[in-house]
């Protein structure tokens, strides 16, 4: 047999474009197979600091495997708010973690790296990433992999792991949720929030939401809140206390930070929790936010997931695999997707996305899942 090396998917296509139909499908699957073998780059997400448009898709090397790693053939992507955080210059990769752009993505095992144990060539998965997920091929951690259920499509696939595994967290491992419980979630249009919603619907907690616009909040309560407040038409804490007869909820999730923290202290409960996962209102707090703190005995705690140790996103992959993936395919949990769009449209992804107009996820489709060769020319 004789192996042909090709630096780059534009050599492939110039090789076939010069042979007979036999040959082109012959060597076609050969390449769908062996591809990462003996190419050295792929496409993937690149970005100067500053607005979407900055962003490009260009040639980068194929990621080498380190120790229990496997090589993803990515199949879709999604974008979250750190990524444009990211491409902003704000929140950079974690030390040696990839630079590229995705914090999640779903496709095939393609290489085993060594010591891996639990995966084979050709399994489909679905991956928490700390960067690397908006390319062709990245490579992760084995038991960051969740296995992807065969009646699964990749478009819902890949709009699981960073937000739902993000949701899971801050309910199960941070906010300590309870049935019978009152969570009130801000964003509840954002795909954390749409996570967030069904999953305390699954333990019967109550989810209240915060959102800008009434199909958001119309979104949320299909989705098992027991109510909505628009946050540009109301004042979200009167509602709040009016809703739980004065009492206020038990626990607030919170990705606004500074300009919510005057009305979270009075929608809270007494002894309530309030996970701070973001800041997207603010960093900074003017006022006697800790007097309120003190006088309600309320537990303020901040919290990211990409900045985690590896095992203890091991710990949260396995349990959320364990409690809820039998859900998805059940049909009781579902991912809620906005838009989906091309990897050669990413910058269009993160314009929607930073317009906070999307309801629910933005699935980024890397290739087609499909047999026919011509979509690999």
């Amino acid at each position: 047999m004789i192996f042909l090396k090709f630096t780059s998917r534009s050599n492939c296509k110039r090789f076939l474009l010069g042979h007979s139909v036999p040959h082109i499908l012959f060597v076609g699957v050969f390449i769908r197979q062996f591809m990462p073998c003996f190419a050295s780059t792929m496409k993937a997400a690149q970005f100067t600091p500053g607005p979407p448009e900055n962003i490009n898709i260009g040639e980068v090397p194929i990621p080498t495997l380190r120790s229990s790693e496997v090589l993803l053939k990515v199949y879709t992507t999604a974008i979250n708010r750190a990524d444009t955080l990211q491409r902003k210059g704000l929140y950079p990769a974690p030390k040696d973690e990839s630079n590229i752009l995705g914090l999640e993505a779903a496709g095939t095992v393609e290489k085993l790296g060594p010591d891996v144990k639990t995966l084979n060539v050709g399994d489909r998965v679905m991956a928490l990433l700390p960067g690397g997920g908006n390319a062709e091929y990245v490579a992760v951690r084995e038991n960051h992999t969740i296995k992807v259920p065969s009646s699964m499509t990749w478009t819902k696939a890949g709009a699981i792991p960073e937000v739902w595994l993000t949701a899971y967290q801050l309910l199960h491992f941070v906010g300590h949720v309870k049935p019978g419980e009152t969570v009130l979630l801000h964003a509840g249009g954002s795909g954390v929030g749409t996570a967030a919603t069904q999953l305390c619907d699954l333990i019967g907690a109550k989810a209240i939401v915060t959102a800008g616009s009434e199909a958001k909040i119309n979104m949320a309560k299909s989705l098992g809140a027991v109510a909505g407040f628009n946050y540009k038409e109301v004042d979200f804490a009167e509602k709040v206390l009016e809703f739980t007869e004065g009492k206020g909820v038990d626990l607030i999730l919170d990705p606004v930070g500074g300009s919510y923290w005057e009305k979270n202290t009075a929608a809270i409960a007494l002894d309530g929790r309030w996970v701070l996962y973001g800041s997207m209102g603010g960093g900074k707090v003017d006022g006697d936010i800790l007097a309120k703190i003190l006088r309600k005995r309320i537990q303020l705690t901040g919290s990211t997931l990409r900045t985690r140790s590896n095992q203890y996103k091991a710990e949260l992959v396995k349990s959320f695999e364990e409690h809820t993936l039998e859900h998805f395919q059940s049909g009781k949990l579902k991912p809620i997707i906005d838009t989906v769009l091309p990897l050669s449209k990413l910058a269009d992804a993160h314009a929607l996305m930073e317009s906070n107009k999307n309801n629910g996820k933005i699935v980024i489709v890397v290739r087609d899942d499909e047999s026919d060769i011509k979509a690999e020319l």
